[in-house]
């Protein structure tokens, strides 16, 4: 278990709000990361438990996409992104194994400076990019490949930068989008967290407190949705991944 009752409370909270938020907006690792790190866990561990710990949410989210993943399977031809998304979600967290903590801690601000700027301001730099620029499938499988590797090793943002690369494509169908987005990231993240899980680089007792929150979150979130509205919620992450990005640029370099 947690070694203190605020670390405890810390994963709790996080979790739970990670879950509610991943149900509506997204940006749910800016909180369980952090978190894990506050209570003691070294930052590449703290990154593989987080990981594992929001896999349900994953599934969860699957399921509730399915019928807009054959919408999108008429647009474009998924198993090319599926096989580019586990080989690159698979390569990504080996990389994330084979960093250094002391290294990870450096690069560390700098993943959360970029995952922050494409959550706040990816919807917008793509509308404006979608109006002069257009991709060719290729492009877009390459692209995506890439994405996978970064979803492995840190995975902050993916859903957006992957919006924003199937509207570069000329997709504008949102639930489509949202399906394929969905099922891409969840290929991303269970190949890793079977990496970690296998690799023995989860801490349970932290994983499990925050699984469960999570889980709790996921089913809160919709509630949460209808009281709050989602453009609220996108500037609450907003301001937590700032926050922690400014918080780890200074506990980094300081």
């Amino acid at each position: 278990m947690p070694n203190d009752l605020l670390s405890t409370a810390l994963i709790l909270v996080s979790g739970f709000l990670a879950g509610a938020l991943n149900a509506v907006a997204g940006g749910g690792s800016f909180l369980t990361f952090p978190a894990l790190v506050f209570a003691g866990v070294p930052p590449v561990i703290a990154n593989a438990t987080s990981t594992v710990a929001l896999l349900p949410a994953t599934f969860t989210s699957a399921w509730a996409y399915r019928r807009d993943l054959a919408s999108a399977s008429n647009k474009l031809p998924l198993r090319p992104f599926i096989i580019v998304s586990v080989l690159g979600g698979a390569l990504g967290a080996w990389l994330l194994l084979r960093t250094p903590d002391s290294t990870f801690e450096v690069i560390v601000p700098w993943l959360l400076l970029f995952a922050t700027v494409i959550f706040t301001f990816g919807r917008t730099l793509s509308a404006r990019i979608r109006q002069r620029v257009q991709i060719g499938l290729v492009t877009l499988v390459l692209t995506q490949s890439l994405i996978g590797i970064y979803g492995g090793y840190f995975g902050g943002g993916i859903g957006i930068l992957m919006l924003a690369m199937l509207g570069l494509y000329g997709l504008d169908d949102m639930h489509a989008m949202n399906g394929m987005k969905t099922i891409l990231s969840g290929c991303m993240n269970v190949i890793a967290g079977l990496i970690f899980i296998i690799k023995g680089a989860v801490w349970w007792d932290h994983a499990s407190l925050m699984l469960l929150a999570a889980i709790v979150g996921g089913w809160a979130g919709p509630v949460l949705a209808r009281r709050v509205p989602p453009e609220r919620l996108r500037l609450f992450v907003s301001f937590v991944g700032i926050t922690m990005t400014v918080y780890f640029f200074w506990r980094t370099y300081h």
